[in-house]
């Protein structure tokens, strides 16, 4: 994913906590921030130590990256949200994340209405 496409500084990781607009499931925690006339979305991913190792933590966010590139089309563009993975998505195949991902993001009602 593109730098431009992702929430990387702490002052943006805040600004989009204490919206405190989220919504989770079993597996992961959205929170979304709402910013108008935004070319595109950015998201930020972070996975806690609680999910396991650095090998672990670096395959649960490929597998996040690689969930959201599949599903970007679809994505609203006027928005910032963050991903967090909870401990028990690190036993997860890739098509449970992508399942689970698509239901936590649909959730939070970022996807396109059609």
């Amino acid at each position: 994913m593109k730098k431009s496409y992702r929430v990387k500084r702490e002052s943006d990781f805040q600004r989009v906590f204490e919206t405190h607009n989220s919504v989770a499931n079993h597996k992961f925690v959205i929170y979304q921030m709402q910013k108008p006339n935004q070319p595109h979305f950015r998201v930020g991913i972070s996975v806690g130590k609680k999910v396991g190792n650095a090998v672990q933590r670096g395959w649960v966010k490929r597998r996040i990256r690689q969930t959201l590139l599949e599903v970007k089309p679809e994505l609203k563009q006027d928005v910032d949200f963050l991903v967090i993975a909870r401990k028990s998505a690190a036993d997860l195949s890739m098509k449970e994340i992508k399942k689970n991902l698509v239901h936590a993001l649909t959730l939070a009602h970022l996807f396109e209405e059609k």
